[in-house]
């Protein structure tokens, strides 16, 4: 065959396309366990996170079997979803349901002695996803631990959503709710201020609208799993 004729140069094109292409999709699927499973280990780690509970990659999957001893899934009626793996639920799809069709994971903590009970959530940020869990002392009320992460926020203004010392520390020890049932802990610009820092967290400073979210997301989930909060005796 003549290798400088047009023809040779297409067939050489297109085996070379196939021949990557095959070696592309040897790879992928050669490394997609290992994928699925980093997925899962920052998962487990983000569950714990909210716990207060830090823990590296590696040692992820094994302190979740440690920490977490029960997980189930309900619906907005506080109905138990059988046959549903609570880890398994994808939150961003659930998300774009109705919430009385949401499937709502629950995790079960076990931490000296006491049971937290950890609640994941998501919502639209400015620029993208934000999503995150809630953990709640036994009382169902009292926050004991909160992790959030997002997309796309802006870095040093929403994105400062994921810091623990300038924004997530602050939700620990609040209530939700109020004897009425009236969602009291919320995300506000001048909380602290205006005298509402002992119920509400301070939006942060040129993250208004991330703020914004955050606080829209806590209301939607807080009131999805509001029948099981209100229920002390799960």
């Amino acid at each position: 065959m003549n290798t400088q004729s047009n023809s040779y140069t297409f067939i050489y094109s297109v085996v070379m396309v196939v021949i990557v292409a095959a070696l592309l999709s040897v790879i992928s699927l050669s490394l997609k366990p290992f994928q699925d499973a980093n997925i899962k280990n920052e998962k487990r780690q983000n569950i714990l996170s909210a716990a207060n509970i830090d823990v590296l990659p590696a040692e992820a999957e094994e302190n979740y079997e440690k920490y977490i001893t029960e997980t189930f899934v309900i619906n907005a009626q506080n109905q138990k979803i059988e046959g549903v793996e609570a880890f398994n639920v994808d939150i961003a799809k659930e998300y774009k349901k109705p919430a009385a069709e949401r499937q709502l994971p629950v995790f079960v903590a076990e931490i000296d002695g006491s049971k937290k009970y950890i609640l994941p959530m998501y919502g639209a940020g400015l620029w993208g996803a934000i999503w995150g869990y809630v953990s709640f002392n036994d009382d169902k009320n009292t926050v004991y631990g909160i992790f959030f992460d997002h997309a796309g926020e802006t870095p040093g203004l929403g994105a400062e959503i994921t810091n623990k010392d300038k924004f997530k520390k602050f939700f620990a020890d609040k209530k939700a709710f109020n004897a009425n049932g009236e969602r009291i802990l919320k995300v506000s610009k001048g909380a602290s201020s205006k005298g509402l820092g002992a119920t509400e967290v301070d939006a942060i400073s040129g993250g208004t609208i991330t703020s914004n979210a955050v606080d829209a997301m806590l209301a939607d989930y807080f009131e999805s799993y509001k029948a099981f909060l209100s229920n002390n005796q799960n």
